[in-house]
């Protein structure tokens, strides 16, 4: 059982990311049972604009891809710009959903069977909107989305405090992070088990 963070921060891995933390808070949740997982900062990589699974020699989203194919959940986590999610997190979307036409072995496509969810972090209101955003772009091209599968956090509006300086000590957050990281577990063994059909389920 495999869970894979694509963090779509604008900040690059040597950099201090909120989403970075929030996101492994969840992570230690899957790790106390026994679930492996990683986290890749979408920004340390050359990510090429367009709708295909490989763009040219110098896309780096074909390895990154290969991963998403091996994982059983995958959370997109972003920061949150203009009330929105992040540009990257869009160029993300993108990338997936121009792959939503490849099969698995069963004919169905690539993504069923794989759990999504998402992540936020931010100073100003959108939290909502970006979840809204990513899970239903998620349900839509093949995954599944257990219940309260989106975790984040939103300090006051304008500059101030950051998830690390502040958030961490949210139990909202704490809460919201317990619950969809222990949803994502269940519905991904639940499928593991029992996936989906392919009766009435194939491309």
């Amino acid at each position: 059982m495999k869970a894979l963070y694509l963090n779509t921060s604008l900040k690059q891995g040597t950099e201090e990311s909120n989403t970075s933390a929030l996101i492994e808070e969840s992570r230690e949740w899957l790790k106390k049972e026994g679930i492996e997982s990683e986290e890749i900062r979408m920004a340390d990589y050359n990510i090429a604009f367009g709708m295909g699974s490989d763009l040219g020699e110098d896309d780096e989203w074909p390895a990154i891809f290969e991963k998403v194919k091996k994982a059983n959940i995958v959370v997109i986590g972003t920061p949150i710009w203009l009330g929105e999610k992040s540009s990257i997190a869009t160029l993300v979307m993108e990338r997936l959903y121009a792959s939503s036409s490849e099969e698995n072995d069963k004919g169905q496509s690539i993504f069923y069977n794989k759990i999504g969810g998402a992540i936020m972090t931010g100073n100003e209101d959108g939290a909502k909107d970006a979840a809204k955003s990513i899970i239903y772009g998620l349900q839509h091209i093949g995954f599944t989305i257990p219940p309260n599968v989106d975790a984040y956090w939103v300090g006051e509006a304008g500059p101030g405090p950051s998830y690390i300086e502040e958030g961490k000590d949210s139990d909202f957050t704490k809460k919201k992070s317990k619950t969809m990281s222990y949803n994502l577990i269940h519905f991904a063994r639940l499928l593991d088990e029992h996936p989906i059909p392919v009766e009435g389920n194939k491309l």
